[in-house]
């Protein structure tokens, strides 16, 4: 046994040396390479546990990828790998890769105000209120339009008021973003499947299209079609050889934080692992991370539903989620939390996933988050103080004397951690710590 545990463990050292090149399914079939869940170390205990959560909670579809390849995929009840769902929100973000495609092609820039592709009037602001608006603003939620009005997700310009200024007010508006069809439109001379298919899922391999409903436009397509746009995200606009995404910076910016109102937004991404957010219908802001149970480095694709897209660069890691959400939020940031804890203990190769709560334990671990120095404080006498990845990776091991211990944690990249407390009384303390 401690032979195999050696053996995954110099695999695990291997991989992170050497990395792992991606892998991109091909785009006339329906093949997907798999990874075995036992070659990360995912036990089936945990993966059962998984998938009884998202099955009591309404899911259809659940695919984890890690370097491309398929390691998880379920579905339940009568969903199957051919069945389309709807994205709602999230598929916002298909909507800004394209405003990012149509300034790459000089169609439009961000920064022109959207009087331009809309005409004047579109809104019942005034001229000078109105010429302030621009696509940057429609894809940031910063247009400073009342989204309290009877209905938000009116277009028209009888439903689109001011309120503050552009850029002075964020607030989860979907009635400009969804006017960000018709700037697409109008800039590029085309229809929004039309681009989207000629630009985006021809060369992905994607299937599936944007459907009116009401005054939006919403996208349906199978799990693997989201996967598949995952894939190219997390591959920075990189898909098997093929840039479709030449502006890196616009991919920088629409994956940052994309103004200091709500530092978990960026070009209608959410974003983890900044110091405060903001919700749908709220105007306070939240400190803390918007997803706490995620690696800080993760953004997503969250829609109405529960539709998740999560992805995690330092992991080379996509998972999503399709289905109904009890809650009915508009963006359900607690559910997508909740998967998180049973995503974290997938990995049984060490004992790291037998305890998360240090609550009521004799170890205090602070500050929490952590930028350079980790406190460790014990009541009992500690042996030996361990940190490791999300995947089971031990970063640092310190064999210490001392009731309180000070680790120098600032060589760590930005992510969330276990720490393992081995106290002298045979006792071990685990729980999760982020490093900012």
């Amino acid at each position: 046994m401690k032979k195999n545990t050696f053996i995954f463990g110099l695999l695990l050292i291997t991989r992170s040396l050497f990395g792992q090149s991606t892998y991109f399914p091909p785009n006339t079939s329906s093949n997907w390479d798999t990874l075995a869940p036992q070659s990360l170390g995912y036990c089936q205990t945990s993966i059962d546990s998984l998938y009884n959560f998202l099955d009591q909670n309404n899911t259809k579809a659940f695919i984890l990828l890690k370097d491309g390849k398929i390691v998880l995929e379920k579905y339940f009840g009568l969903h199957t790998q051919n069945t389309p769902w709807q994205w709602a929100s999230a598929g916002k973000t298909i909507t800004a890769f394209m405003v990012g495609i149509a300034q790459q092609e000089s169609y439009l820039s961000i920064n022109d105000t959207t009087s331009k592709y809309l005409g004047k009037g579109w809104t019942s602001c005034s001229t000078s209120q109105e010429d302030k608006i621009s696509i940057r603003h429609q894809l940031t939620m910063t247009s400073g339009l009342d989204d309290g009005v009877l209905d938000p997700y009116c277009t028209l310009d009888t439903c689109l008021k001011f309120k503050a200024n552009a850029g002075s007010r964020w607030a989860y508006h979907n009635a400009p973003y969804t006017l960000l069809d018709s700037v697409i439109e109008n800039a590029t001379g085309q229809t929004l499947n039309s681009y989207t298919t000629t630009k985006l899922k021809n060369q992905t391999g994607m299937t599936g299209s944007f459907l009116s409903v009401g005054y939006n436009k919403i996208y349906y397509s199978t799990a693997r079609s989201m996967a598949r746009f995952g894939l190219l995200i997390l591959n920075k606009g990189h898909w098997n050889g093929n840039t479709l995404l030449t502006d890196s910076n616009f991919y920088s910016q629409m994956i940052s934080s994309s103004q200091l109102l709500n530092r978990s937004y960026g070009y209608l991404w959410w974003l983890n692992g900044k110091s405060s957010f903001m919700v749908p219908t709220s105007q306070v802001v939240f400190p803390g991370f918007i997803c706490p149970n995620a690696p800080t480095d993760m953004f997503s694709a969250i829609g109405k539903g529960g539709q998740f897209l999560n992805i995690v660069p330092s992991q080379q890691l996509v998972w999503l989620r399709m289905g109904d959400d009890p809650s009915n939020m508009l963006v359900p940031f607690t559910f997508n939390n909740s998967i998180w804890q049973y995503i974290n203990r997938l990995n049984c190769t060490t004992s790291i996933n037998e305890s998360l709560d240090l609550s009521n334990s004799k170890v205090q671990i602070y500050p929490n988050p952590c930028a350079s120095t980790l406190v460790v404080k014990s009541v009992d006498l500690p042996k030996k103080i361990e940190i490791f990845t999300l995947d089971s990776r031990c970063v640092k091991s310190i064999l210490t004397t001392k009731f309180e211990n000070s680790i120098d944690i600032e060589d760590l990249p930005s992510a969330c951690y276990f720490i393992k407390v081995h106290l002298s009384t045979a006792e071990v303390c685990v729980s999760k710590f982020i490093k900012m």
